[in-house]
């Protein structure tokens, strides 16, 4: 195998494997920075030491275990020797660089890392940053052109969580109880954000950024598989596989938004339709699952002129008693009017026009003016649709917009 050849592998199976080593490796230094560095360290000597000796037989578990051993190294530096054997054992030291780790463990520790890297005491910025960097194993500079942020601002944002995190003592470790709730609300709320930034992406040239969603929706997997008695874990899981499964059909061959009752939905993804129907059989009844079970009116509808609408209304009224949000209160009037026509929408929509979380919020003059327009009210729509224009920093949004204001977009609901 040619060196090319050989720091191809090293490169792709340290990304693949990245979150396990690194949280292999903060069980042991309990620092997910420190842990990070000496992944990193790990793959330096794969690139300096397979090109002689060949790529091992699991280069994965020597990946690993060259990581826990320099973890080990480095506990020894500060602490005792005998102390430290005892915590992290001498079984760890003795570790083949060949052989797998225990799998259970692994995924324990994966679990710790994702709790690690959403906590609270973070701000949602941080955590999502370090996030897809210790999880998603995205560089700094993917992370920041995925939010069309500057590398040294991503940079910076993730080193000062990592200083956060070991300030506060945050402990590597699974919460239970009354925490555990409060602290799986943060990590699913990072997965859903991730994922609706691929999903809409709120700035930019592209409508949607795939990778984005592929790194959402792989954490989702993962979390399912390590919590799988967690229903709202499954809600997500399902929601995320219900909404990735129409992204193909979201944008026209030059990226431009195709709404809804325009795609072409031969293109929907139908494994991920039948993955994300199969995680809402074990989904709950929080605000993700309902979501998800909105999104599956949406996947059985063989046509758009199928959508069962009523159904949808009466999800997104059970939506709002559990997240009595002004974003919600506008869904469930977009549902209907759908269902009951735009005369019953429109002043659901105009009771939301004076809420100030709505006041910026591009939507509400949009689903506005296409409740206008049904009800052939052109003038007062078109006003809305560039209203709504001058509002979205979404170019392509922004495009189909001021069509619909021209009277040269379609009529289609919503996308």
């Amino acid at each position: 195998m040619t060196s090319q050849r050989i720091t191809e592998t090293v490169e792709t199976v340290f990304r693949i494997e990245s979150p396990r080593i690194i949280a292999g490796t903060a069980r042991i230094v309990r620092d997910v920075g420190i842990a990070e560095e000496l992944a990193q360290d790990a793959m330096v000597a794969a690139l300096e030491q397979w090109p002689e000796s060949g790529v091992p037989d699991n280069p994965d578990a020597w990946l690993m275990t060259t990581a826990k051993r320099r973890a080990i190294d480095l506990v020894r530096r500060k602490e005792t020797y005998a102390r430290k054997l005892a915590e992290v054992g001498r079984t760890l030291e003795d570790e083949p660089p060949v052989e797998p780790a225990d799998d259970d463990d692994i995924d324990d520790d994966l679990l710790r890392l994702i709790f690690t890297a959403c906590h609270p005491v973070l701000s949602t910025e941080a955590r999502v940053a370090l996030t897809l960097r210790l999880l998603g194993g995205l560089t700094r500079g993917e992370i920041a052109r995925a939010f069309l942020a500057s590398e040294p601002t991503i940079a910076q944002r993730i080193v000062r969580a990592k200083r956060a995190l070991a300030t506060a003592g945050v402990p590597f470790e699974v919460p239970y109880g009354p925490d555990r709730d409060a602290r799986l609300a943060s990590v699913l709320e990072v997965i859903y954000l991730i994922f609706n930034e691929g999903h809409s992406a709120t700035a930019g040239e592209d409508l949607v950024r795939p990778t984005l969603c592929e790194d959402a929706l792989r954490l989702a997997r993962v979390l399912a598989g390590l919590m799988p008695k967690e229903p709202e874990v499954h809600g997500l899981a399902a929601l995320l596989e219900l909404q990735a499964s129409r992204i193909p059909a979201r944008t026209g061959p030059d990226g431009e938004p195709v709404l809804l009752a325009d795609q072409n939905r031969r293109r929907w993804n139908r494994l991920l339709i039948r993955r994300g129907l199969e995680a809402l059989l074990r989904a709950g009844t929080g605000p993700y699952s309902v979501q998800a079970a909105i999104a599956a009116c949406h996947a059985r509808a063989v046509r758009y002129e199928d959508t069962d609408w009523a159904t949808i209304a009466k999800l997104y009224a059970r939506l709002e008693a559990l997240v009595p949000s002004p974003v919600v209160r506008l869904n469930r009037a977009v549902a209907v009017g759908m269902a009951d026509g735009p005369e019953a929408g429109l002043p659901l929509v105009d009771a939301l026009t004076d809420e100030p979380a709505l006041k910026n919020y591009h939507l509400l003059p949009s689903v506005r003016g296409d409740l206008l327009e049904r009800l052939g009210r052109t003038e007062e729509a078109s006003a809305e649709f560039t209203r709504a224009a001058a509002l979205t920093s979404n170019t392509r949004e922004r495009d189909l917009l001021l069509s619909r204001a021209a009277g040269t977009g379609r009529t289609a609901g919503p996308r």
